[in-house]
């Protein structure tokens, strides 16, 4: 039973680092932008994580009652640190539109790992995980109310 602990552990250091690889400093910038933006610009970072937050979503998961949420936010946190990869290879680092889409990825990609439980035993990348998490929040309940 301790070994199924140790090994969790272990996968999730492994986690952890990945994310300060590909996704700390992208979701810094991000995370910076935003509140150095003024209220007409915020919205447009509402936007871009929610749009990316749908596009990760696992169709398969989404809509069951029965679904596991800690599988759920894993495989949208995976699929949307495969688009910040995708993206990193593709573009160039000049163009500010894709950097804030690319930036926007890495939010949405550690906003969910926080959520899956990753960084429970880092506490900078859960601090970090929090504030991403608070921005998607925030863009899931401006996102429906802007709409009526």
């Amino acid at each position: 039973m301790f070994g199924w602990f140790k090994s969790e552990r272990r996968e999730c250091r492994k986690k952890v680092k990945q994310d300060r690889k590909h996704l700390e400093e992208k979701t810094r910038r991000f995370l910076k932008s935003y509140l150095d933006a003024d209220q007409t610009r915020k919205p447009q970072f509402y936007r871009a994580v929610e749009d990316i937050s749908k596009k990760c979503q696992p169709a398969e998961l989404i809509g069951q009652p029965e679904k596991d949420d800690r599988r759920f936010a894993e495989a949208t946190s995976q699929a949307a640190l495969q688009m910040v990869l995708d993206r990193v290879g593709r573009f160039s680092t000049d163009d500010k539109v894709d950097d804030f889409v690319t930036d926007a990825c890495a939010t949405v990609a550690m906003a969910y790992h926080h959520a899956a439980g990753v960084y429970v035993g880092d506490e900078k990348m859960k601090k970090l995980g929090t504030a991403a998490v608070h921005l998607l929040t925030m863009a899931t309940l401006y996102i429906p109310a802007e709409k009526e």
